[in-house]
């Protein structure tokens, strides 16, 4: 008889636990919702800059990271991505434009004295944030290149979300650009 109170008591907390749970997804990002959940549990959703020059990666770490061996030489990158035939202040422009058109995606630091922005990207439903550093590479005139990183703050049990978001940002970036990757 004790066993079957204490399972049902059991039973109602995980039940209590789940609809708080479902309450906090529902809110989103109201004051209660589960972005505030995220914050209290893994703190900001903003994992700060990105020194690409010695980047070591955390093989644990859900990441995907996109990046030139001259630029980031101590890290094994996703992707390498092209050079593209735009000064880097523009590209930095096509960079934002993009940016400004993700759902769930906002700048949350700019370097006006450098080339590296930051955003925070969130999945649709769990609203689980990704931090995405981009930093703009000169390649000579008229030429420049990005180091692209895109950190999850807490592992969020969506599959492959940063590499996925990853590839779209480096199409979409490309696509932009209207140029194809110089290898060489």
């Amino acid at each position: 008889m004790i066993g079957r109170v204490a399972a049902l008591c059991l039973l109602a907390l995980v039940l209590a636990v789940l609809a708080a749970g479902a309450v906090a997804v529902a809110r989103g990002e109201e004051p209660g919702g589960i972005e505030e959940v995220w914050i209290a549990l893994f703190g900001p959703p903003d994992l700060g800059p990105v020194d690409f020059a010695s980047l070591r990666r955390v093989p644990s770490r859900s990441d995907a990271l996109a990046c030139a061996a001259d630029i980031c030489p101590l890290a094994q990158a996703d992707a390498e991505p092209p050079d593209f035939a735009v000064p880097g202040a523009r590209l930095r422009e096509i960079v934002r434009a993009w940016a400004e058109r993700q759902p769930r995606t906002a700048l949350v630091f700019t370097d006006r004295w450098g080339e590296q922005d930051r955003y925070v990207a969130r999945t649709a439903v769990l609203r689980c944030p990704d931090t995405i550093t981009v930093e703009i590479v000169g390649r000579g005139e008229g030429r420049s290149s990005l180091a692209l990183y895109i950190r999850s703050q807490a592992g969020c049990p969506v599959l492959a979300t940063s590499g996925g978001r990853l590839t779209r940002w480096l199409a979409g970036i490309a696509a932009a650009t209207g140029t194809e990757a110089n290898k060489g």
